[in-house]
């Protein structure tokens, strides 16, 4: 059996971002200080999207409680791919609408911060898919944790997340 504490994988994941980063630079022989502050919040939003999905909202002793890895419970993966078959199966009213709004609002950033980061990211279509994308790789990497469920539901409302962002982003360019 593994833990792997909060901090320990967001260190990991803030190695990952820099090394990458770091290669970049290298490849291109400067750094875009301006491009760095965009993906900078790039790397906030993924940041907050690890914290909420890979580690349970429940404290436990005041600490954010661990992700546990256990080859002997990991198989068979937990996933359900019919859509909103559990969604109303939680144990009261309350857990279903902290399921639902979480879901969908952990991912309004990612539909205002990616076109903003990646300008190819030009339209809906492009900004949705990506978005979706982004989401169902986290589904996947949830599978080898039973702790966690990979989830048609998340996939659908971290998506509608996304496209309410880039409601908000499109609107405040027309504004501007």
């Amino acid at each position: 059996m593994i833990k792997i504490s909060f901090l320990s994988a967001e260190i990991a994941f803030a190695a990952i971002w820099l090394l990458v980063r770091i290669l970049v630079w290298i490849r291109n022989r400067k750094i875009n200080w301006k491009r760095e502050a965009l993906l900078l919040l790039m790397f906030v939003n993924l940041a907050v999207i690890i914290r909420f999905v890979f580690f349970p909202r429940a404290l436990a002793e005041g600490h954010i409680q661990p992700l546990v890895f256990d080859p002997e419970t990991a198989w068979p993966f937990r996933i359900n791919i019919v859509p909103f078959v559990h969604l109303f199966q939680y144990g009261n009213t309350r857990d279903i609408i902290w399921n639902v709004v979480g879901n969908t609002a952990m991912f309004i950033p990612s539909g205002i911060v990616l076109p903003v980061v990646y300008k190819k990211l030009n339209n809906f279509g492009k900004v949705v898919a990506a978005g979706a994308f982004i989401s169902f790789c986290i589904e996947i990497l949830q599978l080898p944790f039973a702790s966690r469920a990979s989830d048609i539901d998340d996939l659908i409302m971290n998506t509608l997340g996304v496209v309410i962002g880039y409601g908000i982003y499109a609107a405040a360019r027309r504004v501007s």
